[in-house]
Order: C-alpha cells, then sequence, then structure tokens
C-alpha cells in the first residue's frame, strides 16, 4: 500500500532517537513523495533531520507537561489532540512503545497504527506490533523490520544526520578558551548516561585523563548540564591540566560536532556513544548492566566494546544496591585498548 501522509512517534531519548535514523532513512525511500512528520520532545530535537527527509517536526513537551496542573494538561491534552487530528495521517508510525507514545497515536485519529516489535505499557493494543526475523536483535534491525514489513529494501543501514559546521566554529572557540592548543587532537569522555548503573565511577575517569596525559594526550569531558557536577568531580580528582571539562557547556550539536572532530571517544551505554558510532569513529563502549548485543554501538569497525567481566553484567537493573559491574573495567585496560586501536589507526 502506498501511504502519503506518515507520522513517526519517537519522542526520546537521544540514544533511541539516534537508532530510529536508519528505519527513517528507510522509510524515505519507500515512500519518496509521502509527507513524513515525527513527533518529539523538544530537548531532543537537536538531531533529527532536515527536508527532504522530514517535512514537519511536531512536538510534545513532557517536561512542560508534568508541571502543569490538572485544567492545564487538559487544554494541552486537546490542543495537542486537535493538532495530531488536523494532520490527517494515514499511517501512524509508533517506534516508542510506551504508554505516552500509545495514547498519542490513539489521538491522532488515524486508523492505521503499527510498531515495531517490543510495544510495553499496553500500546500493542493501540498499534500493532510488527514482529520481523530480527525481533532478537539489535534495536537498530528491529526498527528496520518495520519498514521490511512496508515494502522498504534493505541494503545498507544509513545514518542522516544534520550538518555541524557552524557548531563545529562553536566548539572550536569553546576548546580554545578551554586550553587546547590549536590544532591539538583530542580525545572525548563522556561520564553521564541516564540509569545511575551504567556510569563508569568517577575515580576511573580522572585515572584514564591521567593515562592520556602521560601520553600527551589531551581529553575532553563533555555532557549535559545535569552532568556538570560529575565533571568537576572528575576534574577534581585528575592530577593534570591536560584535562578540559566542556560538561553542561554545548548544545546538544555542539557536543555532535564535539565528537565529530574528536581522535577518539569513550563512554557507557550512552546517547553521544550512538552518535560517535554513527560517525564512526574509534571509540571504546563501556557496559555494564545493559546488553550491547541489543544497544551497543552498530554499524561501525572502528567501535570496541569492552564489557564488564562480572557474572552480573546485562540485568538491565537500573538501580542496585551491589553496583560493581561498571567498576571491575579498570582504567588500565580501557588505556591499553586505546593504545591498541590508535597504533591500527595509524597504521591502516
Amino acid at each position: 500500500m502506498e501511504y502519503k501522509n506518515i507520522l513517526i512517534i519517537k519522542m526520546s531519548s537521544l540514544g533511541d532517537i539516534l537508532h530510529s535514523l536508519p528505519f527513517l532513512a528507510a522509510l524515505r525511500k519507500r515512500f519518496p513523495a509521502a509527507r513524513i512528520t515525527w513527533l518529539v520532545h523538544p530537548q531532543f530535537a537537536g538531531f533529527l533531520p532536515d527536508p527532504p527527509l522530514i517535512d514537519e517536526v511536531l512536538y510534545f513537551d513532557k517536561v512542560k507537561f508534568n508541571k502543569m496542573g490538572l485544567t492545564a494538561k487538559y487544554r494541552y491534552f486537546c490542543e495537542m489532540r486537535s493538532l495530531l487530528r488536523s494532520r490527517r495521517f494515514d499511517l501512524v508510525i509508533d517506534l516508542q512503545g510506551l504508554l505516552k507514545s500509545a495514547v498519542l497515536a490513539a489521538i491522532t485519529g488515524c486508523k492505521e497504527r503499527i510498531g515495531y516489535s517490543e510495544l510495553r505499557e499496553g500500546s500493542g493494543l493501540v498499534s500493532r506490533a510488527i514482529v520481523g526475523p530480527h525481533s532478537k536483535d539489535h534495536v537498530i534491525e528491529r526498527y528496520l523490520d518495520v519498514a521490511r514489513y512496508l515494502g522498504a529494501e534493505i541494503n545498507t543501514v544509513d545514518f542522516p544526520l544534520p550538518d555541524l559546521q557552524k557548531e563545529g566554529a562553536a566548539v572550536a572557540a569553546k576548546l580554545k578558551r578551554a586550553g587546547l592548543p590549536e590544532k591539538e587532537k583530542y580525545a572525548v569522555l563522556v561520564p553521564g548516561a541516564r540509569w545511575e548503573t551504567k556510569c563508569w565511577p568517577v575515580e576511573h575517569f580522572a585515572r584514564l585523563a591521567e593515562l592520556f596525559a602521560a601520553e600527551g594526550t589531551y581529553a575532553v569531558l563533555a555532557g549535559g548540564p545535569g552532568e556538570k557536577d560529575i565533571g568537576l568531580k572528575i576534574k577534581e580528582k585528575a592530577a593534570t591540566s591536560f584535562l578540559l571539562d566542556l560538561t553542561g557547556e554545548t548544545t546538544l550539536r555542539e557536543l555532535a560536532a564535539l565528537i565529530k572532530n574528536c581522535s577518539f571517544y569513550i563512554s557507557a551505554d550512552t546517547g553521544p556513544l550512538h552518535l560517535a558510532a554513527a560517525m564512526k569513529k574509534p571509540l571504546i563502549a563501556l557496559y555494564g548492566p545493559t546488553k550491547p548485543d541489543r544497544t551497543g554501538p552498530y554499524g561501525s569497525k572502528k567501535a570496541t566494546v569492552l564489557t564488564s567481566p562480572l557474572s552480573c553484567a546485562g540485568c538491565l537493573k537500573k538501580h542496585c544496591p551491589k553496583w560493581e559491574c561498571m567498576k571491575a573495567i579498570e582504567p588500565e585496560r580501557v588505556y591499553a585498548i586505546y593504545k591498541e586501536k590508535k597504533a591500527e589507526d595509524e597504521n591502516a
């Protein structure tokens, strides 16, 4: 069937939206003349591609909504319902698979509603789950199964990303002010993550920065405003002037430009990791509670996954009273892998 007016619902988070971009690229190839709209939380919209891949971006402000009183929430909900119905979508694709996305899919008024294989929180009662041959594989392949169901041919996995020239200039200026010598290479370290159990210890990041400094390599801490305290703690513990702290100092797109121009990237399972993988940057991904075969860096031969050696790794717990898995990944081991990959890259 040929659809002319399609809504994609994928509102958060950064990593999840990045994982959805290959689906978007495949969908646009399958329906080149269709109007494609994306519904997203405003804070995660920075990486949605411009036309012709997406024709319109709509926003559901969850942060604003949660702060409203009941009357204001009802008014906002009715406005959202009117907005979505006014677009007269003939296909709604729920890639979020949660209660919040199910409600928004339902109020569009569109009768044709589908989602990917993992529809949770009752969302499968609103949209029809598309279960393809990759339902147990990486989430990117699970999303692509929906595109395959719609008739798309998947020969390559493409990550359409926005142009970052303007942001690159802004980041260069910030790095200069922070103390990076002109034209000096640097590694990016991102210490934050949405789950506390996914975070690598502050002491480990500080030690890694000291190992970088010993060979004369600058490291740049990066992340959102909520990770500023973590950056300050790492900076205080690391006995080196080769560690620069830009946590909370960049916009989302500036963070992308910072990663785009780095020589190496290291973090746990967090949104910027998947951005670095999409950009094919040399990287080390640190995994403890999450499973790299399901949400690891995808499609890049330059990505190295280092999983905790503890038997409890992959537990998927957001909180853990015996949290030891990430601590068991030693900074000396990470540095040794970095040196190996650096040598391979220089000899390639």
